[in-house]
């Protein structure tokens, strides 16, 4: 079969790779119905992760199950599931108290943008519907791999609440969908923080009701005007840099909660300037696993439309172009079909 694979910044290539196959009595085999490209893979595209030998890529998928191991109980041949970008028994302490991205044998997914995958811990790892979904919900049920899970843990570890007021650093995916996250768990007002048409128009379809441009010290005054001089209840922090990691705390109320999701890069915090901001700060891989269920269940209800971040489709073999799309922010997500 033919994947993504990386070889340096710019440089993706759809090339051979071997087909997966059961390695350990764990593992289950799917066949992808859709991928993805996410906005962490703009990482090594650009050089900023650097590359040391050729990788193949992907780690948001959902497809149905073609193979599984002889240990595997809960997935059968045929279901279509969902899984994680980390691959989770389930099971060990920290994966019971609900953080499966920190599983104690957590192993990262990679190879997803292929028609095939291998996925390690199948029972603890991938959840199925109910039955094989219809073509038109499959993007919907992909954002909730990553993009959609991440959205809802960072509203979650800001501590969203009914009538709060809320504020959303970064208008990719995962800030797209964290304000889709914020507007279901009931926040009165959610402050996006775009500076795209595109974008801010699917921040009001997913409930935002503000927009502010400005970023940095420019963006934090805004919003302190916004908010009578106080800041936010909660902010919900989905870039990963060291600007917009400090906008979110400088635009969170003393007593506030900061749910930060984007994968830091070059991020560091002064702790005096933190002991006396007063604000609560969580965050990391998000546990998507733990949300799996509940997600679906709102996909497939019609709840919830996560899918609509999708805003360029192409066949697996143009991968490229998607992450050049991105890259270049003529796309919001690439949806990629084998």
């Amino acid at each position: 079969m033919k994947g993504s694979v990386i070889y340096g910044p710019r440089d993706v290539r759809f090339e051979e790779l071997d087909f997966p196959k059961i390695i350990k009595p764990t593992d289950a085999v799917i066949n992808i119905s859709a991928t993805c490209v996410c906005g962490s893979d703009l990482w090594p595209f650009r050089g900023i992760n650097p590359i040391t030998q050729p990788t193949p890529m992907g780690h948001e998928y959902c497809g149905i199950v073609e193979e599984v191991g002889s240990a595997v109980t809960r997935v059968k041949r045929g279901q279509f599931v969902i899984g994680s970008f980390f691959a989770s028994d389930n099971t060990c302490p920290t994966c019971r108290i609900g953080y499966q991205s920190s599983c104690q044998h957590r192993e990262l997914m990679g190879g997803a943008q292929a028609p095939f995958l291998r996925v390690p811990h199948a029972d603890g790892t991938l959840v199925a519907t109910p039955e094989v979904p219809p073509d038109d919900m499959v993007p919907s049920l992909l954002t909730l791999s990553d993009v959609m899970g991440t959205g809802w843990f960072a509203a979650e570890a800001a501590h969203v609440q009914p009538g709060k007021t809320i504020v959303v650093v970064g208008d990719g995916a995962v800030g797209l969908l964290g304000v889709l996250s914020a507007k279901q768990m009931g926040a009165e007002r959610i402050i996006a923080m775009s500076r795209h048409a595109s974008r801010q128009k699917l921040a009001r379809e997913f409930g935002a009701t503000d927009i502010v441009t400005q970023r940095g010290d420019e963006g934090v005054a805004r919003i302190k005007e916004m908010t009578n001089g106080l800041g936010a209840d909660s902010v919900l922090e989905c870039v990963g840099t060291q600007e917009s990691m400090m906008q979110a705390i400088h635009s969170t109320r003393p007593g506030g909660y900061i749910g930060y999701v984007g994968v830091p890069h070059g991020v560091e915090l002064n702790g005096q300037e933190l002991f006396f901001a007063h604000v609560h700060l969580h965050g990391g891989p998000a546990p998507v696993r733990r949300y799996l269920p509940d997600l679906i269940g709102l996909v497939l209800k019609g709840k919830i439309n996560p899918g609509k971040v999708f805003d360029l489709t192409l066949p697996l073999d143009q991968v490229a172009e998607g992450y050049r799309a991105m890259d270049e922010r003529r796309a919001i997500k690439t949806l990629l079909r084998p």
